[in-house]
Formats: structure tokens, C-alpha cells, sequence
């Protein structure tokens, strides 16, 4: 018995294999869309939300997957209005770069980042200091996407590699480690400097742990019982906030990290004549203050931002400063917003958020 097909049942047969081809390259795109996305926290238009962005590319810069990101009061500040910057926050991050067309060596490796990339000719950039760069971007805080997200991108002179000695949880750390390690660049620290650090919080406790390397008498003073014994283990003097008047004017150096005006005010009740004052945290906000006691009382104030990475990996791999009891809490990357609000609540250290391609 023979079939004879009609030209109908040829058109049919047409028409259901393109169907097939059609479903199957939807299919094929659909997954390529959705490889070629990621989430990422972003601030834009007054609005903080995780939002699905395109996974950044470059053939210029090292592409990083995000591992884990820390959240900083910076992070906070720029939901407020600080820097008036749009787009993907924060800058604390460690990760495995994915591609580096200019630097394969790093392809696979965990690495942290300097967040300040420069443009690589002007007379800053030549000296090897991007940070003060006047052309530089700033990861998550000046005109370039940060780190709460699964990808990132950064050139390859700004990544270091991270030492088997530290884990992912330290390493979020070096940011801020860093910065308050820089106060011993800038400014001579002796064992014999009085130095007063204000503010109980991640960026005060690392500035006292970090200062305490090189002066015998650091005091850190809180409003926080709780989070000022973090830092007596490390035979550090501390003093509550009520009573840190009583040491008027005995200090050779005094760090500001409260990001308070009422910081800056108390950091110039207890500094010497000819004292130090250190600014070291970031507000959004104008400072009222005495400036004619800067005057009198010949007090240098030296302004300290961002610090070298390498020398705060060391102090990580060496175990000279500790960082794991300043972590409070990890959350996913999808948990980010209530993450940024948790953080500035009463009490809170680091939140660290996790991202979903780890692997």
C-alpha cells in the first residue's frame, strides 16, 4: 500500500519544522539574554532597587565576578546625596576575574581592587597615586558602576591578588582597612604619639587597630559599650563618649571616623596646641565649626581618604588586625535594599551581601 502526500502536507511539513526552528532559536536567545544579564543594587533617580542590567564587557579592563561586597557608610551617604552619583553602589568587593585580555596572569585568581582608576597619563597617574587622579572614576562612587552586583570591571594595574592566607570574608575588608591604614602614611606616628580616635564603628575600630601598630597609646572613644570591647582584646584603651571631655587637650593626634559634626567638635576639645586633626569619615552635609581655634590653637588638619591596598593585605595575611568580629551579618545580593537599611541602623558593623554566581 503507497502514499501519495499532497502539496497541502508539504506546506504543512514546511511550516511545522520552521515552527520548531523558530521555538528552539527563541529558546537559544532567551538563554543568551539571560547569560549576557546580572543583578546589580543601583541608585538612580533617588531610588535604590536590584535591578537586571547587561553583564559588562570590556577589551580594555579585567571583568570580575563578584564574589562578596561589603557595604560602607559611604554606600549609605550616597543614598542620601553624597557625590550625587547614579548608578550600580558600593566599592568593597573581593572576586575571580573571568577575562583580563591585557593581564591573562589574573584570569581565575581572587583579587580586591583599588577603586580609583585614573587615566594612566597625568602627572598623578605617572607617580603611581590614581586617587588623585583629575580625570579618575571611582568604582560605585564616581562615574563608574560598583561592586554590589554579580560583574564588575576595573583596569588590570588596579587589582592585587588575594593571598591564600585570607579569606573571602577578610578580604571584603581591605577597602577600609587600607584607608585607615593610610593615616600612617600621611602623618609620623611614634610609640610615644597620643592619638584619640572618634567613632565606635568599623572605619574607628580599624583606625585604632591600625594606629595602635606604631603608637603605644591609642584611645578610641564610642557611644557603644558593645563595640568598643571589640578592640580591648587588642590592648586598646577605650572611654565612652560622656566621658571623653575628661581628657581635655592631651592628645598629639586626634582621628575623626564618627562622620558626626559633633566628631569634628570634640576631635579640637581634645587635641593639644599644634595637635593633628585627622578627617577621616564622609557626610553629607556642611560642618559647622570654631575656625578661629584652628587658628589659635595652630592645629594642622589633614584630610585622608583612600589608602594603598597592598600594604592591608599584608596586615590581613600577617593576622596583625582583626576583622571578623566587626561583620554582623551576611545577605544575598537579592536582599541587598533591605541590606543598605539594616546597615544604618543603631548598632550595625559590616553587612556583607553574597552573590548568586559563586561558584
Amino acid at each position: 500500500m503507497s502514499f501519495v502526500l499532497c502539496p497541502l502536507s508539504f506546506v504543512s511539513l514546511f511550516k511545522l519544522e520552521y515552527l520548531i526552528c523558530d521555538f528552539h532559536n527563541k529558546k537559544l536567545r532567551t538563554k543568551d539574554e539571560r547569560l549576557n544579564k546580572m543583578k546589580a543594587l543601583r541608585f538612580e533617580n533617588n531610588q535604590l532597587q536590584l535591578a537586571e542590567i547587561p553583564k559588562p564587557m570590556s577589551e580594555t579592563e579585567a571583568v570580575v565576578r563578584v564574589t562578596k561586597s561589603g557595604i560602607c557608610n559611604t554606600d549609605l551617604e550616597i543614598v542620601r546625596g553624597y557625590a550625587g552619583f547614579s548608578g550600580t553602589i558600593g566599592h568593597e568587593f573581593i572576586g575571580v576575574v573571568e577575562e583580563a585580555f591585557d593581564a591573562p596572569q589574573f584570569v581565575g585568581k581572587r583579587v580586591v581592587g583599588e577603586i580609583n582608576a585614573g587615566c594612566g597619563e597625568c602627572e598623578w597617574c605617572l607617580r603611581g597615586d590614581s586617587r588623585h587622579c583629575p580625570a579618575r572614576t571611582v568604582l560605585g562612587i564616581v562615574g563608574r558602576d560598583g561592586a554590589h552586583a554579580e560583574f564588575l570591571t576595573l583596569p588590570a594595574r588596579n587589582l592585587l591578588e588575594v593571598p591564600d592566607a585570607v579569606s573571602d570574608e577578610q578580604a571584603v575588608f581591605v577597602e577600609p582597612l587600607a584607608a585607615a591604614f593610610g593615616i600612617n602614611e600621611q602623618i609620623e606616628i611614634t610609640p610615644e604619639t597620643k592619638v584619640v580616635v572618634i567613632g565606635d564603628g568599623k572605619l574607628g575600630n580599624l583606625c585604632a587597630q591600625t594606629l595602635s601598630l606604631k603608637s603605644r597609646n591609642v584611645v578610641l572613644v564610642g557611644k557603644h559599650k558593645e563595640k568598643l570591647a571589640l578592640v580591648r582584646e587588642r590592648n586598646i584603651e577605650t572611654v565612652l563618649l560622656d566621658d571623653a571631655l575628661k581628657l581635655n587637650k592631651c592628645f598629639d593626634v586626634a582621628v575623626e571616623a564618627s562622620g558626626a559634626e559633633s566628631g569634628f567638635n570634640l576631635a579640637l576639645d581634645l587635641l593639644k596646641p599644634r595637635g593633628k586633626l585627622v578627617l577621616k569619615s564622609t557626610f553629607h552635609g556642611a560642618a559647622q565649626w570654631q575656625a578661629w581655634r584652628v587658628v589659635v590653637e595652630e592645629i594642622t588638619i589633614v584630610g585622608s581618604r583612600c589608602g594603598r591596598f597592598a600594604p592591608a593585605l599584608e596586615l590581613l595575611k600577617n593576622k596583625s588586625v582583626a576583622v571578623e568580629n566587626l561583620i554582623s551579618e551576611e545577605l544575598s545580593l537579592s536582599e541587598g535594599v533591605q541590606a543598605i537599611g539594616r546597615a544604618g541602623q543603631k548598632g550595625a558593623m559590616k553587612i556583607i551581601l553574597s552573590m548568586p554566581n559563586q561558584r
